[in-house]
C-alpha cells in the first residue's frame, strides 16, 4: 500500500465521484488522477527520480493536491512548507532538505522569486513561465495521462515535513507510507469518514494534521475535499452552509474567532458531524462559549505532534461536558500513551511527567540528525517533550512543554499556568513567561507582556493581579513590555528568541 496507488484505486472505483471542490470548480476522482499522471510524467521527463526531494509551497489549492500525489507517484519525497514562510526560512529548508525541485503558486511568487537560479534546482510556478521558472499548467498539458505505476512499499519514505522551529531551526521529520497511512486509518475510524463525507480544508495542508489526518484519510475512503485557500469566519460559515461539509479541523483560535461573528446564528451548520480542534486545548469557559454559538455538541479535541504522525489521544463529544481542557482519557486508535519520569518509569496518577507515545504513526526520524532522533525516539516510544498528568478519573492533562519548565530554587514552575492567568487581565493582550539565570536560585521567573493601553507600573500591577491566584514563588519577579511576542508562521510562540534577549 502507498498513497499514490490509493488515489489511482479510488479513480477506478469512484471515477465520477466529486473529489475536489474549490471556489471555482469541481473535480472528480478520475479527473484528479489524470492530472496527477500528466504532471508526474512531465516531472519525470525533467529528471525527477525516486528519492528526490520536491518542495511544495502552496496554499490549499487544487495544484497542491495534484503535486502532492504526482511527486510520490514517481517515488520522490514531498516536502510541503507553510505558505507564510519568509525568504530566509524558505532558503534554510531548501538547503537542508537537499531539494531538487521547488513548486510554488503565483499567489506566493513574490516570496520566492529571489531564490538563486541553479542548474541543480528545477523551479515551477502556476501561471505563466518566467525566466527559469517553468509553467505548472504547461507541464500538465504536455504530460501523458497514462497510468504511472508506483511500486513503493509501506516502509518506504514518503514525505519530509518541517517542524515549526520554536526552539531554533526547524527539523525535518521523515515519514514512511506506513506512518502516514496508520494515522489516516485512525481518523477514518475514530471520526466515521466514508464516501459521503465532505471535508473542509481551511487550515494549511502543509501541516501534518490537516494533511495526514484529513486529506489522506478522506482520500482513503473516497470522500470529497472542499478546499479554501485561507481562513476567515465568513468563509468558514459560508462554506459549511453552501457545501454541507461534515468534517472540519481547525486551531482553537478559528473556533473562538468564528464564535464572535455577529451573524453566526443565521447560518445553517447542521451538516457538520465533527468539529475537530487541536494544537492547544480549549478551556471549560471557551468550550461552553463555542458550543453555544455553533449550536453543536460535536466538538472533538485531538492531541498529538508532528513527530507522532500526528496521533496521540482524543477528547470526545460527551467528555467536553466535564473535562474540557483535557486531552482525553484514552489513546487514539493504533497508539499507546504513558507518562514517565526522567528515568522512563511510569509516574503515579496525579504526578507530573513527560508524555510518551508508541505507535506505527511515529516518524522514522529527523532528516540528517541522528542525535536528535535518538533523543526523541527511545525504543519504540516517542518522547513528546510535553509535561502532563493523569487525574483521578484517568483523563490526561497537559501541564507545559518540558523545555519551557523553569527550575527556581529546586522547584518546578510551569510558565503556561502563569501565562493563562496574565492574559485574563483586561489590559494584557498577550504574555510569555521564561526563566532567566539567577546565581542564587538557578532561575528567576520573567514575564514578557503585551498590553492594551498603558499600565503605569507594570510589575506592581501584574504582581497584584496574580497575588492569591497562584503561589508566591510562581509570580514573576521581572517584567518587560513588548509591542508583540515573537511567533512563527503557524502562530507558535518562539520562546528561544525571548531567551536570547535575556542572554544579550
Amino acid at each position: 500500500m502507498n498513497i499514490p496507488n490509493l488515489l489511482a484505486r479510488q479513480s477506478r472505483i469512484f471515477p465520477n465521484h466529486e473529489a475536489i471542490v474549490t471556489p471555482y470548480e469541481r473535480i472528480t476522482y478520475l479527473e484528479w488522477n489524470v492530472k496527477v499522471n500528466k504532471l508526474a510524467d512531465s516531472l519525470r521527463k525533467h529528471g525527477v527520480r525516486p528519492g528526490d526531494k520536491v518542495i511544495l509551497h502552496m496554499p490549499n489549492t487544487k495544484e497542491f493536491l495534484f503535486t502532492y500525489f504526482a511527486v510520490q507517484r514517481l517515488g520522490a519525497l514531498i516536502v510541503p512548507i507553510n505558505a507564510k514562510l519568509v525568504h530566509q526560512e524558505i532558503a534554510y529548508i531548501l538547503d537542508h532538505s537537499d531539494a531538487t525541485v521547488f513548486v510554488t503558486h503565483e499567489l506566493l511568487f513574490n516570496q520566492v522569486e529571489g531564490l538563486p537560479e541553479s542548474d541543480d534546482l528545477l523551479c515551477v510556478k502556476t501561471g505563466e513561465a518566467l525566466g527559469h521558472w517553468l509553467s505548472f499548467e504547461k507541464l500538465i498539458k504536455e504530460g501523458s495521462p497514462d497510468e504511472i505505476e508506483c511500486d513503493l512499499m509501506e516502509d518506504d519514505e514518503a514525505a519530509l515535513l518541517y517542524t515549526s522551529g520554536t526552539t531554533g531551526d526547524p527539523k525535518g521529520v521523515v515519514f514512511t507510507y506506513r506512518n502516514i497511512l496508520t494515522v489516516a486509518t485512525m481518523i477514518c475510524i475514530e471520526m466515521t469518514m466514508n464516501t459521503e463525507s465532505r471535508i473542509l480544508h481551511m487550515m494549511p495542508l502543509s501541516h501534518s494534521a490537516p494533511l495526514h489526518l484529513f486529506l489522506i484519510a478522506g482520500t482513503y475512503v473516497g470522500a470529497t475535499h472542499v478546499l479554501v485557500p485561507t481562513f476567515t469566519p465568513d468563509l468558514l460559515l459560508g462554506t459549511v452552509q453552501k457545501e454541507k461539509t461534515t468534517h472540519f479541523f481547525g486551531a482553537p483560535i478559528a473556533y473562538l474567532a468564528t464564535s464572535k461573528h455577529p451573524k453566526i446564528k443565521e447560518y445553517d451548520l447542521s451538516s457538520m458531524e465533527y468539529w475537530v480542534y487541536g494544537g492547544a486545548p480549549l478551556g471549560e469557559q471557551e468550550v461552553r462559549f463555542v458550543k453555544g454559538k455553533f449550536s453543536t455538541d460535536r466538538l472533538m479535541c485531538v492531541y498529538g505532534l508532528t513527530e507522532a504522525g500526528p496521533s496521540g489521544s482524543l477528547l470526545g463529544f460527551d467528555d467536553h461536558q466535564t473535562k474540557a481542557g483535557s486531552i482525553g482519557k484514552r489513546p487514539a486508535l493504533n497508539c499507546e500513551i504513558r507518562i514517565v519520569n526522567e528515568e522512563g518509569i511510569e509516574v503515579k496518577q496525579g504526578e507530573v511527567g513527560e508524555i510518551i507515545l508508541r505507535g506505527e504513526g511515529n516518524m522514522k526520524g529527523y532528516y540528517k540528525d541522528p542525535v536528535k532522533t535518538s533523543e526523541a525516539l527511545k525504543g519504540k516510544w516517542l518522547y513528546t517533550g510535553d509535561m502532563g498528568k493523569q487525574d483521578a478519573d484517568g483523563f490526561y492533562w497537559i501541564v507545559d512543554r518540558k523545555k519551557d519548565m523553569i527550575i527556581s530554587g529546586g522547584v518546578n514552575i510551569f510558565p503556561i499556568e502563569i501565562e493563562n492567568l496574565l492574559t485574563i487581565h483586561p489590559q494584557i493582550a498577550d504574555a510569555a513567561v521564561v526563566g532567566v539565570p539567577n546565581p542564587d536560585w538557578g532561575e528567576t521567573v520573567k514575564a514578557y507582556v503585551v498590553t492594551e493601553g498603558e499600565i503605569e507600573n507594570l510589575a506592581e500591577e501584574c504582581k497584584g493581579f496574580l497575588q492569591g491566584k497562584i503561589a508566591d514563588y510562581k509570580i514573576p519577579r521581572v517584567y518587560e513590555k513588548l509591542d508583540a511576542l515573537p511567533r512563527n508562521a503557524t502562530g507558535k510562540l518562539l520562546k528561544n528568541q525571548l531567551r536570547e534577549r535575556v542572554e544579550l
